[in-house]
């Protein structure tokens, strides 16, 4: 896939809108009753960096940033302000956040993920693109550490433990992390007299599965 590992400058992410989607493929019967289905097993988050734009050096950080992807050649990293730690918003991710694996004695590569909960509904989304340096990883309850006891793979979201977790063993994890996306257009129209006047250019970006 054609991914650079870099981040839209963060700074111009805040504020952005967005959040995740889903598709649902709805059938309404004859008798009124409906069945719905989705094709999705993940859902797919979409942004406009646009509304974000608060200057013409804004916007000229953009325009570089859109040119060196090629458009929508090349994916990208992308903060969610809204969601991008193991964690509650008002914490730190710490080793305990997130339960990631239960050991067997054999499986030493687990990959990253965060769990929502409402309810009795679980749903595990995939953690691909960790921040480097924010990883923090508990076996049995005890912090074990990075370049010691484990190596994660920041372009993938796989943790490689040195040694296999034993029997029943719980593995958590903590961390912060990106979306990876791409923009979701090959032209981008901006006007300087528009901008000054309070309009702002709409910049859309996609989520990509990696």
């Amino acid at each position: 896939m054609n991914f650079h590992e870099v981040r839209f400058p963060a700074g111009l992410s805040f504020g952005s809108t967005g959040g995740p989607e889903r598709r649902t493929e709805i059938v309404t019967l004859n008798s009124g009753f409906e069945e719905r289905n989705s094709p999705w097993e993940h859902a797919r988050r979409r942004y406009d960096a646009g509304v974000a734009m608060r200057s013409t050096d804004d916007l000229e950080a953009v325009i570089a940033f859109f040119e060196a992807r090629s458009g929508r050649l090349y994916g990208f990293r992308w903060k969610d302000w809204t969601d991008f730690k193991s964690c509650l918003p008002s914490r730190e991710p710490a080793f305990e956040d997130q339960e990631i694996a239960v050991g067997d004695s054999v499986t030493r590569v687990v990959p990253l993920c965060k769990t929502y909960r409402s309810g009795a509904t679980r749903y595990c989304r995939m953690i691909t693109k960790p921040n480097e340096g924010t990883v923090s990883v508990g076996v049995a309850g005890a912090e074990v550490f990075e370049g010691e006891h484990f190596d994660v793979d920041y372009a993938t979201g796989l943790l490689t433990l040195y040694e296999a977790p034993p029997e029943d063993a719980l593995v958590t994890a903590g961390f912060a992390f990106d979306v990876p996306v791409r923009f979701d257009t090959d032209r981008l129209e901006m006007s300087m007299a528009s901008f000054a006047a309070g309009s702002v250019p709409n910049i859309p970006v996609v989520e990509v599965r990696v």
